[in-house]
């Protein structure tokens, strides 16, 4: 295969790359938010719970948790809806292409619970970092809690989480890679595919430009964004 055939079919693999991080951010920054919530309530239960379930999902591999997810169905008992909602179609780039849409729903949950819990620590981080008399201040002016921390605390709160979700978010580019644990086609796996079929190994280090570039630009939007917010600085 010439070196053009080997880049599109490694780009076929950076999509599900691209989508498990694209839709891993659009669904763990609420929930984050919705679990850093749960961490400060005034109800200890609350409380209690949400902080022994962040404890328990920081403290499994990400990949342990992959399989947990997908595997432990089937072993309970219960029917894997995982394994039976494989299909097949063809693409530009590939002929009868089976697109593992059960697997990479369960490690989409995987990511998606993972990093939700780093990100709630980021963020409760964030908001009790504001200084208490800023909503003392935002009472006396006579807003509501809504409107304390939507006009004066978000905004500082983003600049200051901002660096540490870069790290994670940077992070999450790579860990894209833990996908082919159980077999979702995605760029690493691909390139072990070529390393099989045609006894070539470049491939598969040449998945590192992929993700050189990705995780450049990502490096350079969240800075232009840090850069936006620097009017917080003293």
């Amino acid at each position: 295969m010439s070196f053009i055939d080997i880049t599109l079919e490694l780009l076929a693999g950076f999509g599900y790359t691209l989508a498990l991080f694209f839709l891993t951010l659009v669904l763990a920054i609420p929930l984050g938010m919705l679990i850093a919530f749960c961490r400060m309530s005034n109800c200890k239960p609350v409380q209690n719970i949400t902080k022994i379930f962040i404890w328990i999902i920081r403290g499994i591999p990400l990949m342990l948790l992959i399989f947990m997810i997908y595997y432990l169905p089937g072993l309970l008992g219960v029917t894997n809806v995982f394994h039976n909602v494989d299909i097949y179609f063809t693409s530009l780039l590939k002929s009868n292409e089976v697109v593992k849409i059960g697997s990479f729903i369960a490690v989409l949950i995987a990511f998606v619970i993972n990093y939700a819990c780093y990100f709630a620590e980021i963020f409760r981080g964030g908001i009790e970092s504001i200084p208490h008399g800023q909503y003392e201040a935002g009472e006396v002016l006579g807003l509501t809690k809504t409107q304390i921390f939507t006009k004066i605390v978000l905004k500082q709160v983003v600049k200051r989480i901002l660096p540490p979700m870069t790290n994670e978010i940077i992070t999450l580019v790579k860990d894209t890679a833990l996908a082919n644990a159980i077999a979702i086609p995605e760029i690493i796996i691909t390139a072990k595919d070529f390393a099989a079929r045609q006894a070539i190994i470049w491939p598969l280090f040449y998945t590192a430009v992929f993700y050189l570039i990705f995780v450049g630009l990502v490096t350079i939007i969240l800075g232009k964004a840090e850069n936006k917010l620097s009017y917080f600085k003293a």
